[in-house]
């Protein structure tokens, strides 16, 4: 992992309140002795034993002190001082001593265990081995909070005191009890947005077109149950309710306010809020962010974060939870309770998401617009979600990532128990991103998001349309066990569109088994046909399809059902959706249908479409989430022969010398690929005619010359290469041509030895500048950008995933002994894939990486060309690190 720097955060504590982490500062002094000031008697002892408060007061003198040599940090809540922790650093570095301090208002709210998680994390990156806590054995709620860290942990008794001795390398086991602690924090975090005990709405106009008097409308008409206040100075109830000057006059305490006064109005509002113990802000207030008030819009977030409140918006409709009976914003309908949870930053998005989802029958367990998200954003809803029993399906409109690692994070964790479906608007290309390597060139905005999307196993949808029809499958059916669909219908027009459907889209329509055939034979008519698809004909009526679909629901070669029915035919409409409902019922199959002309939800729960290619769409989804989902947990585990501290000696020389990054030269890249394993073919580095001739006694014959400089990105594209050089003197010759023609670009050039005939690949890396790291195998050569045959990941890549990437390649017939050509080594090629991914994913200052071409042969998988760019990056977000961001 890369080193991460501490700086000043915000943090979420267990009861979703809000507190500020920073380093301690001299100044922090008086603040210090003031927590001293509140601590009892028993919590003095307890962490400076037999000294009392009088050792404590001494202490925060030290710490704050000129010469202090440990590291401290300070937690505060509402602006107070309420914590501290330190590190204090033997002489050797190896090890330090830890201490940790509390106010006794924050006991049991864990931010001791998140002070000693970054104090830990800062310790680790300068080198810190083991932290020593000495803690007096009663001193159970200290042990408990050491021992609970998620760290390697070894404790020694004597007298009474227990040496508490901690590893600071951050651990798997680490992130698993980190993420554990967010998830709950986060959760009980958003309990004050989503199931308040009260709401106020500041702003409530009497004017029914004013977004309060609707926000104040909705909350009435959907049966809020506990009290509503609203607030509005120039008047004395509002629709029906008393209304109230200011916060200060309400009888009781609001969890929640809706926000709706005019934007210079809003910050003076929320400083309101964080006065009388408001716990969320919904903030449906514009002219924020979106319109140039970008330091108006954190200006309201420091006072929501210092108050400890959650802050939705600004600039959004508001947010549902129809099981709480909460409608506090200001979409035009009330929206039906249902199985959907849903965001979006779009607010005309999401109104016409809504409207549409009831129509099909489709409602929402909750909805957050979430506009600017200034505070509240996906990753958060996320968490709330994934324990919520009214939620099934998760749906995202999103417009931006705010922290791309952390939602691939909880996104796999929460995919693996309920489906993600992601909109994300905006697939251009790369625009004007100075990229010069074919991997950055491929690797546009879109690219990372269809990769980053992929490895958390949510599901992406090109439209609203496309997210409602897998939506409804998704929340009323079970998963498919696989690809095999029975088709069953009473026209043959419909139906071969279907099953053309379900080929292009990658699912089955396998014949059905004999005794599924005979079944259908000895009941149906006799012009019905009985193969997959089972045409009933036009005569069939709502007894034959509940028969066909029981029955081929029952075939062991069927993981789903499709039913195609075409009105008026049969028994009509209605006789056939009922047919479809009782031959369904408990089945333990997906079963679908396509109605022609008809969207909606047969008896609550079997989905209907409009037309077939909807249907197979749906499905072909929930296939390929099944088969996510199936796919056994591989554990990363450590790959061999890694050096992470000689490549980044490499890195930080380089930059060193070259502070703006650059492309690196031959010998430099060959050592800092060699310390990750990769296999980079032998080249010998040379500056003139007589050297490259000379160089071949060292490579070999036949050789290869490349010319080098920095300017030359694709030397085959300017003459730059020339291969199956046979003697000394073609090289001699090959060198002078080519310094001729490229003149002053070429700076030298490399000999290599002549490489085995093989399968060309490229592997690549680049450094995303939203999303991270992105690696990409593909056809490799001077085809690579022609027949842009690649595929991309996001690392940390196993070898199974690396094989799956190599498995979607057109190309990759090539490399299984396609027409006689022999087998190539696979395992090979994936264990260089894994490294590359290892190296971009612990490295961010690789900016680019090519290995253009590998040869894969039956020996191995060599690359023969390598290249490397630099650049300076922002330490990595740690997930080690909780934070708000």
């Amino acid at each position: 992992m890369a080193p991460t720097v501490a700086e000043a955060c915000d943090v979420l504590l267990r009861d979703g309140g809000v507190a500020h982490i920073r380093p301690l500062r001299p100044s922090d002094r008086d603040a210090l002795h003031a927590l001293i000031g509140r601590s009892s008697p028993r919590s003095a002892y307890l962490r400076f034993f037999t000294g009392g408060a009088a050792s404590a007061h001494a202490y925060m003198d030290r710490i704050t002190g000129p010469g202090y040599r440990g590291r401290a940090l300070v937690a505060l809540v509402g602006g107070l001082v309420v914590g501290v922790a330190e590190c204090i650093p033997d002489p050797d570095g190896a090890e330090a001593e830890l201490g940790i301090l509390l106010d006794d208002l924050v006991h049991g709210q864990g931010l001791g265990t998140l002070l000693l998680e970054h104090i830990a994390l800062d310790a680790a990156d300068a080198g810190i081995e083991d932290l020593v806590a000495t803690v007096l054995s009663e001193n159970r709620a200290m042990l408990r909070v050491l021992n609970d860290l998620g760290l390697p942990v070894e404790r020694r008794y004597e007298h009474g005191q227990v040496e508490i001795r901690i590893a600071t390398r951050p651990t798997e086991s680490l992130v698993a009890e980190i993420e554990a602690r967010a998830h709950e924090a986060e959760r009980n975090s958003l309990a004050h947005v989503f199931t308040p005990c009260s709401v106020a709405v500041i702003g409530a106009s009497r004017r029914p077109e004013r977004v309060g008097n609707r926000v104040l409308r909705n909350l009435v008409d959907g049966g809020f149950p506990g009290p509503i206040y609203p607030v509005n100075p120039r008047a004395a109830e509002v629709r029906g309710l008393p209304a109230y000057p200011d916060l200060a006059s309400l009888p009781g305490p609001a969890e929640l306010a809706v926000i709706a006064v005019p934007a210079p109005a809003v910050l003076g509002v929320a400083r309101e809020c964080a006065r009388h113990g408001v716990r969320a802000l919904v903030v449906l207030t514009a002219g924020f962010a979106e319109a140039g008030g970008r330091e108006t819009q954190r200006e309201l977030l420091h006072v929501c974060r210092e108050a400890g409140m959650r802050l939705v918006g600004p600039n959004c409709l508001g947010i549902v939870n129809t099981v709480a009976r909460l409608h506090a914003g200001f979409l035009p309908g009330r929206p039906p309770a249902g199985p959907l949870g849903l965001m979006s930053q779009s607010g005309a998005v999401a109104a016409a998401v809504i409207e549409r989802a009831g129509r099909l029958g489709l409602g929402v367990s909750s909805f957050a617009s979430v506009g600017n998200k200034a505070d509240v954003s996906g990753n958060d809803l996320l968490e709330y979600w994934e324990d919520d029993p009214a939620t099934r399906v998760i749906a995202l409109y999103l417009e931006s990532f705010g922290n791309p690692r952390r939602f691939g994070r909880i996104a796999r964790r929460i995919s693996a128990r309920k489906p993600i479906i992601v909109v994300k608007s905006g697939r251009s290309a790369s625009g004007s991103r100075a990229v010069h390597s074919h991997t950055a060139a491929a690797a546009t905005p879109d690219v990372a998001v269809d990769a980053l999307l992929r490895a958390c196993g949510a599901i992406r949808e090109d439209s609203v349309q496309d997210l409602l029809d897998t939506a409804r499958l998704l929340a009323c059916q079970p998963l498919p066990d696989g690809p095999r669909v029975a088709i069953v219908g009473n026209s043959g027009g419909p139906q071969a569109m279907t099953a053309d459907a379900c080929e292009r889209l990658g699912l089955v329509v396998p014949d059905l088994h004999p005794a599924t055939a005979q079944a259908l034979r000895a009941r149906l008519r006799p012009a019905a046909a009985v193969g997959n698809p089972v045409d009933l004909t036009a005569e069939a009526d709502a007894a034959d399809f509940a028969f066909a679909i029981a029955t081929v629901l029952a075939d062991p070669g069927a993981d789903a059902v499709m039913v195609v029915y075409t009105p008026p035919f049969g028994a009509g409409l209605n006789a056939t959706r009922e047919a479809i409902a009782t031959a369904t019922t408990g089945a333990a199959k997906p079963v679908l249908a396509c109605l022609a002309g008809h969207d909606e939800l047969i008896d609550g729960r079997v989905p209907a479409y409009a037309f077939p290619e909807q249907a197979v769409h749906a499905l072909a989804q929930a296939v390929g989430h099944a088969a996510w989902r199936a796919r056994p947990a591989a554990p990363m585990g450590d790959v061999p022969g890694i050096d992470v501290a000689a490549v980044r000696r490499i890195v930080a020389a380089d930059l060193a010398a070259h502070p703006e990054g650059r492309w690196l030269d031959e010998r430099t890249t060959t050592r800092l690929l060699s310390a990750y394993g990769v296999h980079v073919t032998e080249s010998v580095t040379v500056d003139g005619p007589e050297a490259a001739a000379e160089a071949t006694a060292l490579t070999g014959l036949p050789a290869v010359l490349k010319a080098t400089g920095p300017r030359l990105v694709h030397k085959s594209d300017v003459g730059g290469v020339r291969l199956g050089l046979r003697t000394p003197e073609q090289v001699r010759h090959a060198y002078r041509e080519m310094s001729a023609r490229l003149g002053p670009a070429m700076q030298g050039a490399i000999v290599q030895a002549m490489a085995d005939e093989g399968t060309e690949l490229i592997i690549g890396g680049v450094a995303h500048e939203t999303f991270g790291p992105l690696i990409m195998v593909g056809l490799g050569g001077v085809a690579t950008e022609l027949l842009a045959d690649r595929a991309f990941r996001v690392p940390p890549i196993d070898r199974t995933e690396a094989g799956r990437m190599i498995g979607e390649l057109r190309c990759a017939p090539l490399l299984h002994g396609y027409r006689g050509r022999p087998e190539a080594d696979l395992p090979s090629l994936a264990d260089q894939i894994v490294r590359v991914g290892r190296l971009m994913d612990d490295q961010p200052d690789i900016a680019e990486l090519d290995l253009n071409p590998v040869i894969v042969t039956p020996g191995g998988a060599v690359a023969v060309d390598a290249r490397v760019r630099l650049a300076p990056a922002p330490p990595l977000p740690s997930p080690f690190r909780r934070r708000l961001r």
